[in-house]
C-alpha cells in the first residue's frame, strides 16, 4: 500500500480510481457512446467536460489500466482510446448505477432508456454487451449472433425515444 492511498479497502481503492466526478462519465461515453478520441469525448458531453479536465482524467485511467491509448492511423496527432478488460468489467457497476438512477432520479426518458433495458435484461444483456466491447475494444474475435448486438439494441431504443420526442415537437 502506497502512502498516498488512505487504506487497503476495496471500494477505497476503487474510488481513488474511480470517485472523481468525470472518470465513469468518460468511461460511459467510450463504453455506450462508442467515443474513442479525444475531441469525440469532449465536444459531445452531456456535463460539458473542460479540455484540462478530461487530460487530467484520460491520463489517470491510462495509468490505472482502465483504457488504452494507441496513435490514430488516420491522424499523426490523435490518439484512439480503447477499454482495456479491466474497463469493460466496469459495465456491471454502471449498469447498477443507471438502474438506481432510473429508478430513483427524475431521469429524462432518453437518457434513461438505456437504463431501464440494462436493468430489465440483467447480467445476461450485461456478459451479451460486455463480450461486444471486448470484439471493439480488444479485437477479440466476433461471436455469432443472430439479430442485433446488445449495443445495437441499446442504441435503437435511444433513437426511438429521440424520434418520438421529435415527432412530438
Amino acid at each position: 500500500m502506497t502512502d498516498a492511498q488512505r487504506s487497503g479497502c476495496p471500494i477505497n481503492l476503487s474510488l481513488e480510481v474511480l470517485g472523481d466526478k468525470w472518470s465513469l462519465l468518460i468511461i460511459r461515453d467510450i463504453m455506450f457512446g462508442n467515443r474513442r478520441h479525444f475531441r469525440e469525448l469532449l465536444g459531445k458531453s452531456e456535463e460539458g467536460i473542460s479540455s484540462n479536465i478530461l487530460a487530467d482524467r484520460l491520463k489517470t485511467l491510462l495509468e490505472a489500466g482502465i483504457i488504452t491509448r494507441e496513435d490514430d492511423p488516420t491522424h499523426k496527432q490523435k490518439g484512439i482510446y480503447s477499454l482495456t478488460e479491466q474497463g469493460i468489467e466496469l459495465l456491471p457497476v454502471l449498469a447498477q448505477m443507471a438502474g438506481w438512477g432510473y429508478k430513483y432520479l427524475p431521469v429524462t426518458e432518453e437518457l434513461g432508456i438505456r437504463a431501464k433495458l440494462l436493468t430489465e435484461g440483467g447480467p445476461k444483456l450485461w456478459a451479451e454487451f460486455m463480450d461486444e466491447l471486448c470484439e471493439i475494444h480488444l479485437g477479440r474475435r466476433p461471436k455469432r449472433r443472430t439479430g442485433p448486438s446488445a449495443g445495437e439494441r441499446l442504441q435503437a431504443a435511444y433513437e426511438k425515444v429521440l424520434a418520438k420526442k421529435k415527432a412530438k415537437g
